[in-house]
C-alpha cells in the first residue's frame, strides 16, 4: 500500500512539473505585433482656427462684468454649433452667415411693410380732410375697413394669383414653396398668367420666407384699394364699397401685380421678346398707384358727380373740404410711409445690390420736394396763390412718380421727375374735372393714376445702367437702361405696360362695377347725399357737436 500511494505522489509530482514547464515555454513565446492606433483624422485649417478663437472667447464670467464698449458682444461663442463637444466648424460658421443675411433682409422688409400699413392713417387724414364734415365718419370708415376687406381677400385668394409663382427669390431664403405659375405658350414662348400657389397661407406656403412676403405684398395692395376710396368719396353705398374692395383684392390687382412681379407676362418681355429687361416698376408706380388711380376712373364715371359740383353749361364749381391741416399732416405721415415703400422693395438690406437703399431714400426724398416745389409754382403762376391742398397733392404726386425708378436713377434725374409730376397733378386734376367732366373730390385720379403712369414712362427714359441687385434684373443680365442711356427696349416694354394699364385694367375694373351697379347700385340717394352719408349710411356724425349750416345751392342744383 505504501508503495502505491509513493507511485501516486510521484505522478503527481511529475504532472505538476510538467504543466510549469510548459507555462514558462508558452509565457516567453512572442506575442503577435499589436496594430498602430488609427491617426486623428486631420483638422481643416480653417476648423482649427475657429476652434483656437473659441477658446478665446469671453468667458461668461468675463461677460457678467458688463460690456459698456460692446466689444465682448456678439463672438464666434455666439454662432450655433452642430456639435457643441466638436466645437464650431466651417459649415457652422457658413450657416451662421447664411441665416443672418436672410435674417437681416426679413427684418429690413417687415419694418418696411409696417411704415407701409401706418400710410393707411395718412390716406384717411388726406381724404377726410378734403371732403365736408357731414361725411367724415363715412370717409375715415372706407379707409379703416377697407383693410380689413382687402386683407381677408388677399389672404384667400389674391397673394396665390400674384405670387403663387414667384419662386426664386435669393433675399428671402428663395421662396421656394410659391413655384406654380399657371402659363400659355404663344409664338413659340411661355408667358406667365397667374399664380397657382399660396391660398389661404396654407399647406407648403406655411414657410417663413413665404410670410414676410405675403405681409409686404399685402399692404401694397390695400394702398391701391384706398385711393379708390378718396375719388368716390361722398355718394359712395358703403355696401358697395366693400363689394368692390374685396374684389380689387381678390382679382383686380394681384392679376396685373403677378404679370409686373410675380413672374407673369409682363416680366417676360426682356426674356422672351427682347425688350430690354421687360416692364420694370421698381416699387408700384403702376401696380400700386395707377391700378389704384385707374380703377378709382373707372368707378367715379359710373357713379357721376356730387350733386352741385356742375353746373348746367357744364362749369364746376369748388366743393371745399373742411380740415386742411389734417390733409397736410396726412400727407407728412404717407411721406414718412414712403420710406417703406420704396426702399424696402428691395426685399432686402445685405446682398444682391442692397446697400443701393440709401439711394433709394435719398432719391424718394428728393422727388416728393421737387414735386411740391413744382405746384405750389404752377399754382402761384396760374391762380395768383399757392394752394395747399395742391401743395399736398403735387408732394404726393413727385412720391407716387418715383416709386417705379427709384431703385434705378440718380439723385438728379429723381429730382427732375419729381418736379415734372408735381406740374403734372394740377394739369390733371383741370383735365380731368373739365373735359372728363369726372368728380374727384381728393384728386387720387391725377395724383396716382396720371403720375402712376408718368412714374412707369419715367423708368424708360432716366434708367441709368448703375443699379446692380444680383446681376441681374427679370432673368435678363445687366441693369435697368433707358433711353436717354442708350437703350431703347426699355421705353418700349414700359408702353406696353402702360397700354396694358389702360387697357385691360380699365376695362376689367369698369365691367366689374358695371355688374355691381346693375344688382346693387354704386349711388347712396340724393337725400342721403345732401343732408350727409354719415347718419344713413354709419349711423353716426363724426363731429356730432358741429353746427351744420344748409345747403341752398346744392339742394337747387339736385
Amino acid at each position: 500500500m505504501k508503495a502505491s500511494l509513493r507511485n501516486h505522489l510521484l505522478a503527481l509530482c511529475i504532472l505538476a512539473l510538467g504543466s510549469t514547464v510548459g507555462g514558462m515555454a508558452y509565457a516567453q513565446t512572442p506575442a503577435a505585433p499589436a496594430q498602430p492606433a488609427a491617426a486623428p483624422a486631420p483638422v481643416p485649417p480653417g476648423t482649427a482656427e475657429l476652434r483656437e478663437a473659441a477658446a478665446k472667447a469671453p468667458t461668461p464670467a468675463d461677460l457678467a462684468k458688463g460690456d459698456p464698449g460692446g466689444t465682448l458682444t456678439g463672438t464666434i461663442a455666439d454662432v450655433t454649433v452642430a456639435d457643441a463637444k466638436a466645437g464650431p466648424t466651417l459649415a457652422d460658421a457658413g450657416n451662421q452667415i447664411g441665416q443672418n443675411k436672410v435674417a437681416i433682409n426679413f427684418v429690413w422688409t417687415l419694418i418696411c411693410g409696417f411704415l407701409v400699413m401706418f400710410m393707411q392713417a395718412g390716406f384717411a387724414m388726406v381724404e377726410s380732410g378734403l371732403t365736408r364734415v357731414k361725411n367724415a365718419n363715412h370717409t375715415y370708415m372706407m379707409n379703416f375697413f377697407v383693410y380689413g376687406c382687402g386683407l381677408l381677400a388677399y389672404w384667400v385668394v389674391g397673394f396665390a394669383i400674384q405670387m403663387g409663382g414667384a419662386a426664386g427669390n435669393a433675399n428671402l431664403g428663395g421662396l421656394n414653396p410659391l413655384a406654380s405659375e399657371h402659363s400659355i405658350s404663344l409664338f413659340g414662348k411661355t408667358w406667365g398668367v397667374f399664380g397657382q400657389t399660396g391660398y389661404f397661407l396654407a399647406g407648403t406656403s406655411y414657410d417663413v420666407g413665404v410670410m414676410v412676403i405675403f405681409l409686404f405684398q399685402m399692404v401694397f395692395m390695400d394702398t391701391a384699394l384706398t385711393i379708390v376710396t378718396g375719388a368716390c368719396a361722398e355718394r359712395w353705398k358703403f355696401i358697395t364699397f366693400s363689394v368692390t374692395s374685396v374684389i380689387m383684392g381678390a382679382l383686380t390687382y394681384p392679376l396685373f401685380a403677378n404679370w409686373a412681379w410675380g413672374g407673369g407676362w409682363l416680366s417676360q418681355l426682356g426674356t422672351n421678346l427682347g425688350l430690354s429687361h421687360g416692364y420694370s416698376d421698381f416699387a408700384g408706380s403702376g401696380v400700386v398707384h395707377s391700378v389704384g388711380g385707374i380703377t378709382a376712373l373707372a368707378v367715379c364715371m359710373i357713379l357721376g358727380p356730387r350733386i352741385g359740383k356742375f353746373n348746367r353749361d357744364g362749369s364746376a364749381n369748388p366743393i371745399i373740404g373742411h380740415d386742411i391741416s389734417a390733409v397736410l399732416i396726412g400727407c407728412f405721415i404717407l411721406a414718412f410711409g414712403w420710406f417703406g415703400f420704396n426702399p424696402g422693395s428691395t426685399l432686402g438690406a445685405s446682398s444682391n445690390g442692397n446697400l443701393r437703399i440709401g439711394s433709394i431714400a435719398v432719391a424718394t426724398m428728393l422727388a416728393g420736394c421737387t414735386g411740391t416745389f413744382g405746384s405750389i409754382l404752377y399754382m402761384w403762376i396760374v391762380k395768383g396763390k399757392p394752394d395747399a391742398s395742391m401743395a399736398g397733392n403735387g408732394l404726393l404726386a413727385g412720391l407716387v412718380a418715383i416709386t417705379a425708378p427709384s431703385g434705378f436713377v440718380s439723385a438728379p434725374s429723381a429730382a427732375i421727375i419729381g418736379l415734372i409730376a408735381g406740374v403734372l397733378v394740377c394739369v390733371s386734376v383741370s383735365f380731368v374735372e373739365k373735359v372728363l367732366k369726372v368728380d374727384d373730390p381728393v384728386g387720387a385720379i391725377s395724383v396716382h393714376g396720371t403720375n402712376g403712369l408718368w412714374g412707369v414712362l419715367s423708368v424708360g427714359l432716366f434708367a441709368d445702367g448703375t443699379s446692380n441687385y444680383g446681376g441681374s434684373w427679370n432673368g435678363v443680365p445687366g441693369s435697368v437702361t433707358g433711353l436717354f442711356y442708350g437703350d431703347a427696349g426699355q421705353l418700349a416694354a414700359q408702353l406696353v405696360g402702360i397700354s396694358t394699364l389702360l387697357g385691360v385694367v380699365f376695362t376689367l375694373s369698369f365691367a366689374i362695377n358695371m355688374v355691381l351697379e346693375y344688382f346693387i347700385g354704386h349711388r347712396v340717394s340724393a337725400e342721403t347725399e345732401l343732408n350727409g352719408l354719415d347718419i344713413p349710411e354709419m349711423g353716426q356724425l363724426g363731429y356730432p357737436e358741429f353746427v351744420f349750416r344748409p345747403e341752398p345751392g346744392f339742394a337747387k342744383a339736385a
